[in-house]
């Protein structure tokens, strides 16, 4: 591609009128009211998708409504507009990182349909990448190539603070076109819209296909739509195959995606990283070898046929090159005519470098960054070759199931390491209190680490048992930091007979140690690269402790809050009062003296401990504890039993607000028997 073509409005600096107002010549004709739609997309990577699904929704209206130009748009026309929106977004999106004002029209004279977008970083020109190394297969760089294929004209328009990319996509200009653009037909949902699904093979013009894709060449209709719906294909699978966090289910997505547009079977074989490299799987010696993830045949009765046919020999780690498909023995060997010598399918016949008879088979490496995640297998009946159109294009997919895959393993051992941390972080259950009915509510927030709220419920000997209801500042590897050194702190100083008052002292001196600080910085570098300013940080933490010793006739509590959320005692009349009163953060002030109260629990009495992800649930601008919300929910479960009061509390500060909750959720419920 030669350079971009653009141009640099000399209108006045002080002008307020949009770039897209200005119609470059390049791009003239005007839009007929109605025919135009504007939006403004936050610049993440959601943009080219919603664009997409504001050009669907466009395209289908000014078809309804039978505007000037609509009779021109075709399914291909939608096509390629849809991919000129995807790359222009996704460009903006990736080397502006600003917000994206989008519009799209219509043209009633030609039918063309105009699109436009604007970032507001102007100092960054649109991304060609020419001096691309031609030996390295980069996933970036294509956008404007692409958009250069599918549009009569493009440009740049610059001015002070915005820069506007547009391209003119011309409407179906041959008699032969697929039709007029159907509105029922404009959904894109997923692959079925955008390959045309084979031809029975009774007809006359399926003969035909069979005939030329056997030459080695697709039909013309396979040959229309690689040539420019493959590239929506492309598009609307990544965005399908992005979304799935298992990866089986990217498995099985590549099956429906595959089959049977492209090829009447395929198969997944899934690997494990750490013994993807191995050379003897299959060979008896004990290594584990791949997982036949995914079987998918167009005729539903012939799956566990292929399941059974594919298992008995399944692919290697050293076979096949790198770089590209290689031949795969057709799994049905009877199928090849004749029965002297090696049988078409056989392996024997492969590596000689024969096809099968019966079909034609290819399989395709699952790589990405450089790990071989498994192979992709796909097999046609009744021809000897795949074309080269269908072989790039299935190469292209198979790189957006790898990149897939391995985003689906990499977020699995992110939730694995979370997962493992939290049940370290936590009691493994919670300490039965003579006298003490308890009941416990902890829902943490799932946002990529651990949780940064923790509780517990421990024996303390001589008659005690203790109970904490913490929060950290923050989550992920911090949080774990700080509620590691301080949950088994409480319980030595605890156990050492450490009051309640001393055993706060110390954790708060504890969080101000320099060690506290080198284990703050160790965690924060899992996470990412250190920066200058990030020196070792104090991490805060709000902790209510408390101590219970049971006698005749009730407990003795013994409690003190850290800035935490104060606890509150709701008597058997429904009276309610706070237990405690607000005193510093732990890990803030050198040296704070902490004190604490005691009361005694009598039967009926319960005592309520929360953290702020239940005092702070949003509702609009409304906190669930504003107007002493929390007390009043409480004053409403007397006579309740604890398991009673903690599910009310629960699902009140659950129905509050219009949406789940954002923050970790814990509460503990005591009450006296």
């Amino acid at each position: 591609m030669g350079a971009i073509p653009a141009q640099r409005e000399t209108i006045s600096l002080a002008s307020d009128v949009p770039a897209h107002a200005l119609d470059p010549p390049a791009h003239g004709g005007g839009q007929p009211p109605g025919a135009q739609m504007r939006a403004t997309l936050h610049g993440g990577p959601l943009a080219p998708g919603a664009a997409r699904g504001l050009l669907r929704a466009a395209l289908q209206q000014w078809a309804g409504l039978g505007l000037p130009g609509a009779e021109r748009l075709t399914e291909r026309l939608a096509h390629d507009a849809m991919l000129v929106v995807s790359e222009l977004v996704t460009n903006a999106v990736v080397h502006a990182g600003t917000d994206v004002e989008l519009v799209c029209g219509l043209q009633p004279e030609s039918g063309a349909v105009i699109v436009e977008v604007c970032d507001h970083h102007p100092s960054r020109a649109p991304r060609d990448d020419d001096g691309e190394t031609v030996h390295e297969t980069a996933e970036y760089g294509r956008g404007l190539r692409l958009v250069s294929a599918m549009s009569e004209a493009w440009g740049v328009t610059y001015r002070r603070g915005a820069k506007t990319v547009w391209a003119r996509v011309p409407a179906e200009r041959s008699a032969d076109t697929e039709g007029a653009y159907a509105p029922e037909r404009a959904g894109f949902p997923g692959a079925e819209l955008l390959a045309p699904e084979p031809l029975p093979l009774s007809s006359s013009s399926a003969l035909s296909a069979v005939s030329a894709f056997e030459r080695g060449r697709p039909h013309r209709t396979d040959r229309d739509w690689l040539g420019r719906g493959a590239l929506s294909f492309l598009a609307e699978a990544s965005d399908l195959l992005a979304g799935q966090l298992d990866e089986d289910l990217v498995a099985a997505l590549t099956g429906q995606l595959i089959v049977p547009r492209l090829a009447d079977w395929c198969a997944v074989w899934l690997e494990d990283e750490a013994t993807g490299g191995r050379t003897g799987w299959g060979d008896g010696a004990g290594a584990p070898g791949p997982r036949l993830a995914r079987v998918w045949h167009s005729s539903e009765e012939r799956i566990e046929d292929l399941r059974r046919c594919l298992e008995k020999e399944p692919p290697r780690p050293a076979q096949g090159p790198s770089g590209g498909p290689w031949a795969w023995p057709w799994p049905w060997p009877e199928e090849a005519p004749g029965g002297a010598g090696p049988a078409a399918g056989s392996r024997d016949a492969a590596d000689a470098g024969t096809e099968a008879r019966g079909g034609a088979a290819l399989a395709y490496r699952l790589v990405a960054g450089g790990r071989p995640l498994g192979t992709l297998v796909i097999g046609r009946a009744g021809v000897e070759g795949f074309p080269d159109e269908i072989t790039g294009l299935v190469e292209d997919l198979s790189r957006r199931v790898a990149l897939a895959i391995g985003a689906a393993r990499q977020y699995a051992r992110q939730a694995t390491i979370s997962a493992v941390l939290q049940r370290g972080l936590l009691p493994g259950a919670v300490a039965e209190i003579p006298g003490v009915r308890s009941a416990l509510v902890y829902e943490p927030c799932d946002k990529g680490g651990p949780s940064g709220d923790f509780y517990d419920v421990f024996p303390a000997g001589d008659g005690r048992w203790c109970f904490a209801v913490g929060d950290v500042q923050g989550k992920g590897p911090e949080a774990a930091v700080v509620i590691g050194l301080a949950r088994p702190w409480l319980r030595l100083l605890a156990r050492e007979g450490y009051g309640v008052a001393d055993v706060l002292d110390r954790l708060n001196q504890l969080l101000l140690d320099d060690a506290t600080e080198a284990a703050d910085a160790a965690a924060r570098a899992l996470v990412g690269p250190v920066r200058p300013a990030d020196g070792p940080q104090t991490r805060f933490l709000s902790l209510l402790y408390g101590e219970l010793a049971p006698f005749d006739g009730g407990v003795r509590c013994t409690l003190a809050s850290a800035g935490h959320p104060l606890p509150l005692l709701l008597g058997p009349d429904g009276d309610v009062r706070t237990a405690a009163h607000p005193q510093t953060l732990l890990g803030v002030v050198e040296d704070e003296t902490y004190t604490s109260e005691t009361f005694e629990l009598r039967p009926g009495d319960t005592l309520l401990c929360v953290t702020d992800g239940v005092t702070e649930r949003r509702s609009g601008s409304r906190q669930f504890d504003d107007g002493d919300g929390l007390a009043a929910a409480l004053t409403g479960c007397a006579g309740l039993s604890a398991e009673l009061i903690a599910e009310r509390i629960r699902r009140l500060v659950h129905e509050f607000g219009g949406r789940p909750p954002e923050d970790d959720l814990a509460l503990l419920v005591l009450q006296a028997d």
